[in-house]
């Protein structure tokens, strides 16, 4: 008898155009969540990528798939900045300083209501970019913070809920025409997180883990 041998079995990735079409996608959804909020509907997502219906929904088959997407994404990009400032060898500070920048460029805070929607909160996708992001602003801060520059009260969480608060208005609001004065709320922010610190706060250093106990 002789034996058969089966061929391996080739691993079928998705086409480049796919690929693209599935970035449009969520482009687009990420630029329109931010100016008209997350219960845009689907239909105009679609027609500002440049795709059919069937396309966005053979990608996304509900809003809550697109959205976990969108604030996967845009948590992914902010982790990505920070991953910049920390290959900078400079003033741990002014790394810091363009990282809460960056947040800001990247509408992190038009995710706030999208976050606190229905999907699952605890979609395997979802908390590995939070934790992703965690860690790093993590890093940046204990290195402002080694460097004595950035106060020793102050922890993650702090940091996050600020920029989350200062970069508003939130989604659908005219959001895209404050960006001047958003940047310039979060630098008198900032120069308060600089060592010395001028005044006592009250309670404890914020975590991450806090905040989503509280």
């Amino acid at each position: 008898m002789t034996a058969t041998t089966t061929a391996p079995r080739k691993v079928t990735r998705p086409r480049a155009d796919a690929l693209r079409n599935r970035e449009r996608i969520v482009s687009a959804a990420r630029e329109m969540f931010t100016e008209f909020g997350p219960d845009v509907p689907l239909d105009d997502i679609a027609r500002r990528a440049g795709v059919g219906n069937a396309t966005l929904y053979r990608n996304f088959p509900d809003r809550d798939a697109l959205v976990r997407e969108v604030v996967c994404s845009v948590l992914d990009r902010t982790s990505e900045a920070a991953e910049q400032s920390l290959a900078e060898t400079g003033d741990a500070f002014g790394a810091l300083e363009r990282f809460v920048h960056a947040s800001a460029d990247e509408r992190i805070s038009a995710l706030c209501p999208m976050v606190q929607g229905a999907f699952d909160q605890h979609h395997p996708d979802l908390e590995a970019s939070r934790e992703r992001i965690e860690q790093l602003v993590e890093q940046l801060m204990d290195r402002a913070r080694a460097a004595g520059q950035l106060r020793a009260d102050v922890g993650v969480g702090d940091l996050m809920v600020a920029v989350a608060q200062l970069s508003r208005p939130p989604a659908g609001t005219a959001c895209l025409t404050l960006d001047g004065f958003v940047h310039r709320t979060l630098q008198l922010f900032l120069d308060g997180l600089r060592a010395p610190a001028r005044s006592e706060l009250p309670g404890t250093a914020v975590t991450m883990e806090g905040l989503r106990q509280s």
